[in-house]
């Protein structure tokens, strides 16, 4: 028998960061129409639980539970996870209006849908603003740039930004919320 490896603090930050981010980008592809809007993972020593926010988690979780226990064995095999030894849940999104994330997916949906560019940006504005938030900016690549706010440099600020390539649009979207 091998004895088992001691990692250093440093390179377990690292590799934990790596895991973290590639699964945020597998589930950001996958889950892109089900309103995903970021995971967070909880370690113990048995096993990992994914619990993946999303603004629709009925789709996420599929008929019966067939997603999910799709995207779980998706998950055990691709980073090499023991069977059994990580479990995923869905949990709603609590506020959609101040969840960056969320409403850059809905404005992007909302473009490629073929809905016009300044009603689509004022909707999500309106939206936004709708859900108490103190301000909002969101910019376009083509000369757009909307904006409802009340920035401070200190203000706590989620930033996205999103690639459309059949469009051609470069979304930012910050929102500021109280503390």
């Amino acid at each position: 028998m091998a004895a088992a490896q001691q990692i250093t603090k440093k390179r377990k930050a690292v590799q934990d960061g790596v895991f973290k981010a590639e699964l945020n980008n597998f589930l950001m592809k996958e889950l892109a129409e089900d309103g995903y809007s970021g995971v967070e993972v909880r370690r113990t020593p048995a096993r990992a639980e994914v619990i993946i926010m999303a603004t629709r988690t009925q789709s996420v979780l599929g008929e019966r539970g067939r997603r999910i226990r799709e995207l779980t064995s998706v998950v055990q095999k691709r980073f090499g996870f023991a069977e059994g030894s990580v479990e995923l849940y869905a949990e709603k999104v609590s506020n959609r209006g101040l969840c960056a994330v969320a409403q850059c997916e809905s404005l992007r949906y909302k473009l490629v849908g073929g809905l016009a560019v300044r009603r689509a940006c004022y909707g999500v504005l309106r939206f936004i603003m709708e859900s108490n938030a103190q301000g909002c900016e969101v910019s376009t690549l083509r000369y757009y740039k909307f904006f409802i706010f009340f920035l401070r440099c200190a203000s706590p600020i989620i930033p996205r930004e999103q690639l459309m390539p059949k469009v051609f649009f470069v979304q930012h979207l910050v929102i500021a919320f109280d503390d």
